[in-house]
């Protein structure tokens, strides 16, 4: 089984939107992480990334979404000029941010999506996409979804294990494969398992804070736990 980490853009924003405490007045910028799982017989997707149309005129593809003018976005390959979409066979979405979602419609309708019931019902609920500032135009209309509760072994050998982590958003996973973990958003920096600093928007922190400790347990038990948006995340991954 091999997994690679794919660049699918890079974000720009001040630093306190990415972890409480850091400086309002100092830009940071991270990259924007998608994931390719391969076997033998299958080839999964975990998340999408930006869309290309966002990069070029984010104001224009979100058109009722003020708060994009906090991010700067940048994109070198999308998604569908590093991997061949029509060869997938799943595609996994950790949540719903145009950041982890946005390219969803570059991806074919015969691939299954697979996602937390809980966070598919969150995009469909408007007090829950207030909340968590959540585009509906990433995932509106979107078919041959499968919806997860909990836990999940995603091809029922134990390799791909999806994990319910909520509190980034109502129904965040993580995804486990072998013996790495794919965190996602329950932390950006790879510091955020043992400091606990999270962004000051979420679902809810608790939920989040009781996630990073779940994560924390896999790491100490000898887990490589790789963190949402990390600036050194490529180098990171690269020595998997």
């Amino acid at each position: 089984m091999r997994l690679q980490l794919l660049v699918v853009g890079w974000m720009t924003a001040p630093g306190a939107m990415w972890r409480a405490g850091d400086d309002p007045d100092e830009p940071v910028r991270v990259p924007v992480p998608a994931y390719l799982i391969e076997t033998e017989t299958e080839r999964i997707l975990v998340d999408t990334g930006l869309h290309p149309g966002a990069v070029r005129d984010a104001a224009g593809h979100y058109s009722v979404a003020p708060t994009m003018r906090l991010f700067t976005l940048e994109q070198e390959e999308a998604v569908d000029q590093q991997v061949d979409l029509g060869t997938l066979t799943r595609v996994v979405l950790t949540h719903l941010h145009f950041d982890h979602a946005g390219a969803l419609d570059l991806i074919p309708e015969s691939v299954p999506v697979y996602i937390q019931r809980r966070e598919w019902e969150a995009g469909h609920d408007e007090p829950a996409v207030a909340r968590n500032f959540l585009l509906p135009r990433d995932y509106a209309g979107r078919d041959g979804v499968v919806l997860v509760d909990g836990d999940h072994d995603l091809l029922g050998d134990g390799s791909v294990e999806l994990l319910l982590t909520p509190g980034h958003t109502h129904g965040h996973q993580s995804v486990r494969v072998g013996d790495t973990v794919i965190g996602a958003d329950v932390v950006h920096y790879a510091t955020g398992l043992d400091e606990l600093r999270f962004p000051p928007f979420g679902d809810d922190h608790e939920a989040q804070r009781a996630s990073a400790l779940r994560l924390r347990g896999l790491r100490d038990a000898g887990l490589t736990v790789l963190p949402g948006h990390d600036p050194t995340l490529p180098a990171i991954a690269s020595a998997l």
